[in-house]
């Protein structure tokens, strides 16, 4: 399978900005359980006009998150893993697979409970993370392997985008959603029309992000849409396609994600940190993460593959999609955001955080292990 240089980059940027996120994470963590704790909660809730610094970061900053979620899926709609019906539907069914599982056990765990809307919590993947573990394995793995992790979880991205967008909106003014779809409109006329200058569509973009902002829609769902209306081409380096996706990759790896895991992982661990274990939500996340992904993704795959409705590639087998299927279970950005928009109680939302990082941290460990064990050096071609 040939790995474009788009996705070179694409691999190498996620594969460090994992390091960066683990390095930030564990800094917030200490931190916000030290002496210097009062004062580095204050700092994310420092105002800046009507919001904290917090929400502009999780409203502002992460829309260009959302962008550029939205210009990898585009790219592997029309050039990438996703471009072929065949071959898009293993990773699609695994998605599937990885995001229906996980939020029946969630949804079992918290039926009639006030907490049964974090639901959608444990349906995504990390993208930074899971290649970050999984390029730790270096030519063990085989580059259809990392580009099935890499579909996989772009699609679960997508999936936690829809959720969002459905479920997680409570009060909406149709007024300013009208405008946002209006601009959006013009954007894909635009589009049609073969008009290449990038300013103009991002420009289109803030005015969108702007009104979606004020309409209960969450704002940062604008990110998605701008990145399809944005021209696609020939996919080439010289179309603003590639360009903006280029360019968006360290920024976001090393600037926006890691700003987000510092404000975000600001979890204050209690005298009894460990009795939040016994909690209906706490269970739902770790069994959802844990055994619902790797359960999830490789059921539905092997379903597929039986169905005859797509094949394995003839470098991968069941035992690396299974390990596959545990590195599926490493979540935290797309999981944390849900977190905040399903809950309103403090403690609950900083006990669901804690949670999202012991369920990644078992998943990271048990599907690195798993994959060592089970992989042996690759004659082919790796990402390094």
């Amino acid at each position: 399978m040939k790995a474009t240089k788009l996705f070179i980059s694409f691999f190498e940027s996620e594969k460090a900005g994992g390091l960066v996120l683990l390095i930030c994470s564990v800094i917030s963590i200490i931190l916000s359980n030290s002496y210097f704790s009062e004062s580095y909660l204050a700092l994310w809730h420092y105002p800046i006009g009507n919001h904290n610094a917090e929400y502009w970061i999780n409203d502002g900053l992460m829309t260009i998150f959302f962008l550029l979620i939205g210009l990898e899926l585009e790219r592997e709609i029309y050039t990438g893993e996703l471009s072929k019906i065949s071959a898009a539907i293993l990773p699609i069914s695994g998605a599937l697979g990885g995001m229906l599982i996980p939020a029946l056990l969630y949804f079992g765990f918290n039926f009639g409970t006030n907490t049964q809307s974090g639901i959608g919590i444990p349906m995504a993947t990390d993208i930074a993370f899971a290649i970050g573990i999984l390029s730790l394995l270096g030519n063990k793995i085989p580059v259809s392997l990392k580009v099935f992790l890499t579909a996989l979880a772009v699609i679960d991205d997508l999936g936690a985008i829809i959720l969002i967008a459905l479920f997680y909106t409570k009060t909406i003014y149709f007024s300013n959603l009208l405008i946002s779809l209006s601009v959006f409109g013009i954007l894909l006329i635009m589009n049609r029309l073969k008009v290449k200058r990038l300013i103009l569509y991002l420009i289109g973009g803030f005015i969108m992000w702007y009104f979606m902002l004020n309409s209960g829609v969450h704002a940062t769902i604008t990110g998605v849409l701008l990145a399809f209306a944005i021209p696609y081409q020939d996919g080439s380096d010289k179309t603003i396609s590639y360009k903006l996706l280029h360019w968006l990759h360290k920024p976001v790896a090393f600037i926006i994600i890691p700003l987000f895991a510092l404000s975000n992982t600001a979890i204050i661990l209690g005298k009894d940190w460990y009795n939040n274990f016994s909690e209906s939500y706490s269970l739902g996340i770790i069994f959802g993460l844990v055994i619902g992904k790797p359960l999830g993704i490789v059921t539905f795959a092997f379903l597929a593959v039986k169905l005859k409705l797509t094949e394995l590639p003839k470098e991968l087998n069941w035992k690396k999609i299974v390990g596959v299927g545990f590195l599926g279970g490493i979540a935290f950005t797309m999981s944390i955001f849900v977190t905040l928009l399903a809950f309103e109680d403090p403690k609950i939302i900083n006990n669901s955080k804690f949670m999202i990082l012991i369920a990644s941290l078992i998943s990271g460990i048990i599907g690195y292990v798993w994959l060592k064990q089970n992989s042996k050096s690759s004659n082919n071609k790796s990402i390094k």
